[in-house]
């Protein structure tokens, strides 16, 4: 993968509808600006039950927004990233359609993982309740199949997301074609959706088990086969990450987002510099997804009943999200847990730029802190236009992730480029990929408890970074041969307040390594 900042986006969100017309603005307006894209789902259909997520056919494009030919032409243009969905396809799928007519007949009969091949001699109450749950109630659904029979099947998402039994012969043949397909179509790297739930094992929590990493590693040498780099997507404590980094290609730097929040609401960095000391370099660093900021990615892990610890104290963990609700004026709280149905428990759904309350220099700060992590930096599409919630599309569909997947009209983004905060953000990436000095030698530098300063070195290159948290002091430069480019942002440079939900001040911050919870 180009060591060059990449775009994730919705093909039919940012650049008016179709494959062709987003190959034009990244020709165009986006031109030299993004190394790679991630396309988020673009197969039959993108608006299902879960935007995409839950494919009818996962080896077609959906027509509304082009063919494969067009994915091969941007191929040509930045590499490209796509999703393997690997833990359930749509109930509207062909081979579900099939195995519902034909039963235990069918040939996909295999496909789908019923509640028996888990758990062959029953399951307790105990078995149930000890199944790691992203969400409220069990993964499970009663099934009346169209031939009269009667299943209860594995759907760890929602009941139209019927899930795979990936060890089956059917299953991996299935995932095998998905592989086929991208990668004679242009595609560099996949993305495993979902695999942390794939591998189902009784008296187990069924998520990220010895054998879901077994799985892995196994998936990821097929894909390598085909020419594709591996990231795997998990969120989960923060350990696992740095677990399943050993195996794959990459992995999400999931903590990092919130991380970066604690630092601006509390006005310490020490937390954050204790990530920076053990976190893999063989990351692919984000504040902003598709889905909403992880929570669980900081705090103390969930599925481990020895309750290891987290990289903040549970009572800081609180109090950032109720900041980030303060910072969205309260946006965030209506499109987060029970009040939004698909809900994730262990997430904030919300813009960056909001729960930062829209703070340009807060943001563009972050953005540096994200472009200077060892790794390669990916923005969301909503990120780079520094986008504020939608609340509109949030009442529309009752979806709490739809707060942060807005549908730009046609030429609704060419003027949000215009923004100074925004042109000051594509400056910015524009100065990561141009930079020698970030494929050198990368050091966090001591500093005090509330900074940070981060530096990068290649010969006589380099660039250097530091942010004070608490005042949002900042020195930011890069040099070429020796030359010394200091960079300010040309950005209305309003106070910042930390804050917690009632708007009061923080009136204790934390400072210092005996204050924060430091990693086990």
């Amino acid at each position: 993968m180009k060591n060059q900042v990449q775009l994730i986006t919705y093909v039919d969100r940012l650049s008016g509808g179709s494959l062709s017309d987003l190959k034009r603005m990244l020709e165009g307006p986006l031109a030299g600006v993004f190394g790679g894209v991630h396309l988020l789902p673009f197969f039959d259909p993108i608006d299902g039950a879960d935007a995409g997520f839950d494919p009818i056919d996962h080896t077609s494009v959906d027509a509304r927004l082009g063919s494969w030919e067009d994915v091969r032409e941007i191929s040509r243009l930045v590499s490209v990233m796509a999703d393997v969905i690997v833990n359930h396809m749509s109930d509207a799928s062909p081979q579900f359609l099939d195995y519902s007519r034909r039963g235990r007949e069918s040939s996909f009969n295999g496909l789908f993982l019923t509640l028996d091949r888990v758990f062959p001699a029953g399951a307790s109450e105990k078995d149930l309740l000890d199944i790691y749950r992203p969400r409220p109630g069990l993964p499970l659904r009663y099934t009346a199949l169209a031939n009269g029979e009667h299943r209860i099947l594995w759907s760890t998402f929602t009941p139209q997301q019927v899930d795979i039994d990936v060890e089956h012969p059917t299953g991996r043949q299935y995932l095998e074609s998905i592989l086929d397909r991208l990668s004679t179509s242009g595609v560099k790297m996949v993305r495993l959706d979902a695999v942390g739930y794939a591998i189902k094992r009784a008296g187990t929590s069924c998520f990220m088990t010895p054998e879901t990493f077994e799985f892995i590693e196994r998936f990821a040498e097929s894909a390598r086969a085909h020419g594709m780099e591996v990231l795997v997507e998990v969120h989960s404590h923060y350990s696992k990450q740095i677990e399943i980094a050993d195996r794959v290609d990459w992995v999400y730097d999931f903590a990092l987002p919130p991380l970066l929040l604690h630092a601006f609401t509390f006005g310490t960095a020490e937390p954050l510099k204790q990530w920076i000391g053990i976190r893999p370099h063989n990351s692919l660093t984000v504040l902003d997804t598709h889905d909403g900021i992880g929570i669980v990615d900081i705090g103390a892990d969930p599925a481990d009943r020895d309750g290891r610890p987290g990289l903040v104290r549970p009572g800081e963990l609180d109090r950032l999200v109720e900041a980030i609700h303060a910072n969205s004026r309260g946006e965030s709280r209506q499109a987060t847990g029970a009040a939004a149905s698909n809900l994730d428990l262990y997430q904030v759904n919300c813009t960056y730029y909001d729960a930062l309350a829209r703070h340009d220099l807060a943001y563009l700060l972050a953005r540096a802190v994200q472009l200077f992590m060892p790794g390669i930096p990916q923005i969301y599409y909503v990120g780079l236009l520094a986008g504020g919630n939608d609340m509109a599309l949030l009442a529309e569909s009752g979806v709490g992730r739809d707060i942060n997947r807005h549908r730009y009209a046609p030429g609704e983004a060419e003027a949000e480029l215009t923004r100074p905060v925004v042109r000051e953000l594509l400056a910015l990436i524009r100065k990561r990929n141009e930079c020698p000095a970030f494929t050198g030698s990368f050091r966090s530098e001591p500093c005090a408890g509330e900074s940070l300063a981060l530096h990068w070195t290649l010969g006589n290159d380099e660039a250097r970074l530091s942010v004070d948290f608490r005042t949002l002091d900042y020195e930011l430069s890069f040099s070429t041969d020796g030359v010394v480019q200091s960079v300010r942002f040309d950005v209305p440079q309003g106070a910042w307040s930390r804050g917690h939900a009632d708007g009061t001040p923080v009136s204790t911050p934390v400072s210092s390594a005996d204050d924060a919870m430091k990693p086990s």
